[in-house]
């Protein structure tokens, strides 16, 4: 299929795409067309001056302009007719009467080619080795045709109106004539018609468009950072350090008891160091006031002066003693404070200095 020569439709140069595909290469171009165009205007022009250049036909020819071609790349029949006939071939209308019609109605695979055209559009059915292609330069490629689908194509082709020319004459060799009588062609998708593939490429290109995924990454980050703010917010809220007592004093109402929902600054780490140390030393006070009060109220143990500066039998430890220094209560109980978590001592620190306040 590679091998077969085929134009996609550029403007409306439909009869060139037809011509080159007929003849299998880029033979001729708009301009190449374009003359014979005008040769062909010129010789009318001389034909219809014989009758006087002042008549009424003469002028209203000249009035009207060319038949054979004009700005937008449409050619006509005459056009085409006249091209290929430097390469021995000719047109003959495929209803009329000439015996070469009727040989190709009963049996269109006798034939070599096919011209068609309906309204401003021309394309080409030829054999190419033994088999026939649909040349339509509105289709992305060449359309295989099995011998029994060509006489119902063209008949289809009648129906919608076509007018289909017969080439007769020999056409020109071709590579992929030499190519598809060795290897036969098979397509098993048949090619899309140019404005269904743009419409798909279209919609292909804006899934892939860097602009429209560039729009949708900053969507997505726009909603990521409306995602943290609102994680910011509601961190910031819990962090306003409102003291709840979980525990309070059983009241008349028994109803839990809160402080003020005020944000409470949080304390430094050297206030905290000072209300922790103002802490201890009343611990400390307390200790000691407790400990004084004990030695002058305790009575004296005969039993523990009576042993005393006696020694123990071997194998008999002396007994702990049951409280240590205040110096050693009061670093043991920095020793636990240190191990309080920084949270815990954040809330323990800020329920002192409210009660202070109270």
């Amino acid at each position: 299929m590679d091998a077969i020569f085929h134009e996609e439709q550029e403007g409306s140069l439909c009869a060139q795409h037809c011509l080159n595909a007929l003849l299998q290469g880029q033979y001729f171009s708009a301009v190449d067309l374009a003359d014979i165009a005008r040769q062909l205007d010129e010789s009318e022009r001389l034909r219809m001056a014989e009758a006087g250049t002042q008549s009424i036909e003469y002028q209203r020819f000249i009035r009207q302009g060319s038949s054979n071609f004009d700005d937008s790349g449409f050619f006509s029949i005459q056009v085409i007719d006249k091209a290929i006939q430097v390469w021995g071939l000719n047109l003959v209308q495929f209803n009329s009467q000439d015996p070469i019609s009727r040989e190709a109605r009963q049996n269109p695979v006798d034939k070599n080619a096919y011209i068609c055209n309906f309204r401003d559009h021309w394309f080409c059915i030829r054999k190419i080795g033994k088999q026939w292609f649909n040349l339509n330069s509105l289709l992305t490629g060449p359309e295989l045709i099995s011998d029994t689908y060509l006489s119902l194509f063209l008949t289809q082709l009648q129906q919608e109106g076509y007018s289909i020319f017969i080439v007769t004459g020999r056409l020109p060799e071709c590579e992929a004539d030499d190519l598809l009588n060795l290897a036969p062609a098979v397509q098993l998708i048949k090619p899309r018609l140019i404005n269904e593939n743009q419409s798909i490429s279209k919609s292909e290109a804006q899934t892939d468009d860097p602009e429209l995924q560039r729009a949708l990454m900053q969507s997505r980050c726009e909603d990521e950072k409306d995602d943290k703010m609102l994680q910011r917010a509601l961190q910031m809220s819990l962090e306003g350090y409102v003291i709840e007592d979980d525990n309070p004093p059983p009241g008349p109402s028994q109803d839990k008891v809160q402080a003020p929902s005020k944000e409470v600054k949080a304390p430094t780490q050297e206030e905290l160091r000072q209300k922790r140390l103002a802490f201890l030393q009343r611990l400390d006070q307390t200790a000691k006031g407790t400990e004084e009060e004990g030695r002058t109220t305790e009575p004296t143990d005969p039993k523990s002066t009576a042993t005393e500066g006696v020694s123990q039998p071997e194998g008999v430890s002396q007994p702990e003693e049951s409280q240590g220094s205040p110096q050693e209560e009061q670093m043991e109980k920095e020793s636990k404070e240190e191990d309080i978590p920084e949270d815990e001592m954040l809330k323990q620190a800020i329920a002192m200095s409210m009660e202070g306040q109270g």
